[in-house]
């Protein structure tokens, strides 16, 4: 067997399909280019790229947003780094398999990633009515470059977020769109939702989102009634909480207090986070949680007052609870 031969053939062939040399060993290290994604929202992308209403010359420079102030999640291209799928149309179904690569600063596949939160890369996939949410873990081929993981499709336009830190470069959550084919009806717009029930767990949600303000959340899990008092670790932690703005589905790193261990934190029922948000407007907030060997995902939908620019919903979403990964 050319073994040789036929791994030069494979990485030639994934190599055409990201239009992309696909190079071992990636140099990283951050450059200062923000690409806008082409397929976020036009008010998104009006804060990247000021060619539609004139140069940056001919614009206040209290105007221009700083790079800082974009949330994560918004662009396939950041600091030199690119999110790359390599097919954007996929068929609907389980266990579809998503197959990408992170493009360095020289344009090769990066191979060397930080450990973040007990992973090296957290993919995050939803559909923009804000259903179908689900936090998988891709398998990296450390000698091409690229992640492949399987998830579960139905027809719509999904939202494809990867949290990753490249080893020598900054923490960065890039995104960009998948279209799978199919009919579809977007799911009903409900209320701010506080309680979510999810395989006989409830799961409450306690605090308030305000713009330009720190928040606490509390989330209390129970079962048959009864707290839960002996949650499992799950990412380092006895929960793991993403919030995505509604609109324009930004990403927000949301951290719990505590660790597993460390003397103090105690394993439910209570799980506490801090977070900011960078806008009036809703949020979806969706928490993984790990209890008897399973992970579970309880999805809530909470509005967000004060000063900042409100988000109206792009997309709406209906079933509120459902099992992780």
């Amino acid at each position: 067997m050319n073994t040789p031969a036929k791994l030069t053939g494979f990485v030639a062939a994934v190599a055409a399909v990201f239009g992309v040399a696909l190079l071992v060993g990636a140099t990283v290290g951050p450059v200062e280019e923000q690409t806008a994604d082409p397929t976020a929202s036009a008010h998104d992308a009006g804060h990247g790229d000021n060619t539609a209403t004139g140069s940056a010359a001919e614009t206040p420079a209290a105007e221009i947003p700083a790079v800082e102030d974009i949330p994560g999640g918004l662009m396939m291209s950041q600091k030199g780094y690119t999110l790359a799928l390599a097919e954007t149309d996929l068929e609907s179904g389980e266990d579809r398999n998503l197959t990408f690569a992170i493009n360095g600063p020289d344009g090769a596949p990066v191979t060397d990633f930080d450990v973040t939160h007990d992973k090296e890369l957290h993919l995050i996939v939803v559909r923009r009515d804000f259903t179908g949410f689900q936090h998988v873990h891709p398998v990296l081929d450390e000698n091409t470059g690229i992640w492949s993981v399987d998830v579960d499709l139905t027809p719509g336009t999904w939202r494809v977020f990867t949290d990753f830190t490249p080893t020598g470069g900054e923490a960065l959550t890039l995104g960009t769109d998948l279209t799978v084919a199919g009919e579809f009806t977007p799911a009903a717009r409900e209320a701010d939702n506080r309680t979510a029930t999810v395989d006989g767990y409830e799961v409450t949600l306690d605090g308030d989102l305000s713009s330009g303000g720190d928040a606490m959340l509390t989330l209390t899990v129970s079962k048959d009634g009864q707290p839960v008092t002996d949650l499992q670790p799950y990412l380092g932690a006895y929960g793991h909480l993403v919030a995505l703005r509604g609109g324009d589905l930004a990403y927000l790193h949301v951290h719990p207090d505590g660790t597993p261990g460390d003397g103090t934190t105690r394993p439910g029922p209570e799980v506490v986070f801090h977070t900011s948000v960078p806008s009036a407007g809703t949020y979806h907030l969706y928490l993984d949680f790990q209890h008897d060997g399973v992970v579970r995902t309880a999805a809530f939908t909470l509005t967000a007052g004060g000063t900042g620019e409100v988000q109206p919903e792009s997309g709406t979403h209906g079933d509120h609870s459902h099992s992780g990964r």
